[in-house]
């Protein structure tokens, strides 16, 4: 009786476990990985909050990512729009914190990757893992 009751006590805690609330699902956009050596010239900008870089090339995103200090982490999201299919609309362009869709004009926070005009898709987000100077950014 003991072991069903301690069995109970515990199952709840799994079912309570989250992931932060990452959520990257989006049909327009895949999933890519990559890495950022913060030591390198281009890159130095990042280590000072409040401040985002577009990077881009082969295998990195669907049309570039930008990765973004928050002052407490980093944020990492694609450059595609993401109410907006792949071949139709170009890449977001940095304004100030935010990401504005040249198709739809709609902006997107840096700070949370939702729409600021509460549109259905958020932007793609990747998870950032912060190893010494060199951040890697996957799903």
């Amino acid at each position: 009786m003991k072991k069903h009751l301690l069995l109970l006590l515990i199952v709840p805690f799994f079912f309570g476990c989250s992931d932060n609330g990452f959520n990257n699902k989006n049909p327009y956009i895949p999933n890519y990985s990559f890495s950022v050596n913060l030591n390198l010239a281009f890159y130095q900008n990042l280590t000072y909050p409040g401040n985002a870089i577009y990077y881009s090339g082969a295998g990195v995103g669907s049309r570039g990512i930008y990765v973004f200090n928050t002052g407490s982490g980093y944020n990492a999201f694609d450059a595609a729009c993401p109410n907006q299919s792949l071949d139709s609309c170009t890449n977001l362009t940095l304004k100030g914190i935010n990401l504005v869709c040249p198709c739809d004009k709609s902006e997107y926070s840096l700070y949370t990757g939702l729409s600021q005009s509460g549109l259905q898709y958020p932007l793609k987000q990747y998870r950032v893992e912060v190893n010494g100077t060199v951040l890697r950014v996957y799903n």
